[in-house]
């Protein structure tokens, strides 16, 4: 059993292809936009506010897990889904203007599947390692197929 950041622990011979962090803080992958969403989390948690996204993608299924502590100690909510990779119908990412609209770019990852959306921002990012990012996610979803 593997160890990871979002506490998911995975099934008999399924094998991690990777594993992101949401970046749930900033609003895009702009140095400044960045510092400000560390202020941002470090005042929450100076107040006891915690928030972590994960999306881990394994041979077998997508999980996402949004996990949500309070008081420094007190998990107010966890979310677990599990999306079965062939339920994937589209996997892409999104480049945007943030800064004055054109400045400083975000990269988000999105996929549909047949019952939902999801886009997460991705920390630190620039477009090739994005690219690299979503091409890995589609060939996982492909050979699950």
């Amino acid at each position: 059993m593997s160890n990871l950041k979002s506490g998911v622990i995975l099934s008999e011979g399924e094998e991690l292809v990777m594993e992101l962090e949401a970046e749930l803080w900033s609003s895009s992958s702009n140095p400044i936009a960045r510092v400000i969403g560390e202020i941002n989390r470090i005042l929450s948690l100076f107040i006891g506010v915690k928030k972590k996204g994960y999306v881990v993608i394994t041979n077998k299924r997508v999980i996402e897990v949004r996990q949500n502590i309070a008081c420094w100690c007190f998990n107010t909510g966890k979310r677990v889904t599990y999306v079965l990779p062939s339920s994937v119908k589209e996997v892409g990412y999104i480049k945007e203007g943030t800064f004055c609209g054109c400045f400083c770019q975000a990269y988000s990852l999105y996929y549909d599947a047949f019952t939902q959306r999801t886009a997460i921002l991705l920390k630190g990012m620039h477009e090739e390692e994005t690219a690299n990012l979503v091409n890995a996610f589609y060939k996982t979803i492909q050979s699950a197929q």
